[in-house]
């Protein structure tokens, strides 16, 4: 069985570029399961239903639901409540790691927490697991804090002070974003648009519109063609 997490911002992002067809198909072709938890779901469909500017991508995200392509961690056998407790502990962690000007820097939120914990419980299933974020700051934190640290110096210009015991705990996890998805894609011959250049496209498409990666990413996925 293997896993793949999805945070808010992968979803999101995957939807303002019209890519969701490409994503049904890429979970007929996926041997597992795309989960997301609760606070995900809370996040994508149940606050977005209440306002008129994001009830339609809301309704788009619940119908994922409803035809099982995104399902909810209890087809794992894993209750909310587990999740839930999980997600406070790390959302304290999280959001406690850089200290600025005497006061720690809030950097994620409890849907972010949410995918984290559901992978950790995860890891310590040893379910195979990757957690889908497309925004910056989570990433950094799991994949180089030293570098979140000297970014957050710069935007606001002032010493950070970093909990190094924290950065361990974060190590554990593995990222993957809409731009390797739809990379994941395309190779399969999922992408309903054929061009010669349709990858370069939608990298750059969804870089600009949610997914946090650079040109020189970019380029790197481009040679693995």
């Amino acid at each position: 069985m293997k896993v793949i997490i999805f945070d808010a911002s992968t979803l999101i992002t995957l939807s303002m570029n019209g890519l969701l067809p490409e994503f049904r198909e890429l979970k007929k072709n996926f041997d597992g399961h795309f989960i997301i938890p609760k606070e995900v779901k809370h996040e994508i469909i149940e606050k977005p239903l209440k306002i008129k500017r994001f009830e339609l991508e809301a309704m788009r995200a619940e119908q994922l639901l409803k035809d099982g392509v995104l399902e909810m961690p209890s087809v794992l056998g894993i209750k909310d409540s587990e999740i839930s407790k999980k997600t406070k502990q790390i959302f304290d962690m999280a959001n406690t790691t850089f200290i600025g000007k005497k006061s720690p820097i809030h950097l994620i939120d409890s849907g972010e927490c949410g995918a984290l914990a559901l992978s950790e419980i995860l890891n310590k299933k040893k379910i195979p697991n990757l957690i889908a974020v497309d925004e910056r700051t989570t990433r950094s934190l799991i994949e180089d804090p030293e570098d979140m640290r000297k970014f957050l110096e710069k935007k606001l210009h002032t010493k950070i002070v970093p909990k190094k015991a924290n950065y361990p705990f974060f190590k554990q996890f593995k990222i993957i974003r809409s731009a390797e998805l739809i990379y994941i894609a395309n190779k399969k011959g999922l992408v309903r648009l054929k061009h010669k250049d349709v990858l370069d496209a939608l990298l750059y498409a969804l870089k600009f519109k949610g997914c946090s990666i650079s040109h020189e990413e970019i380029r790197e996925i481009k040679r693995l063609k």
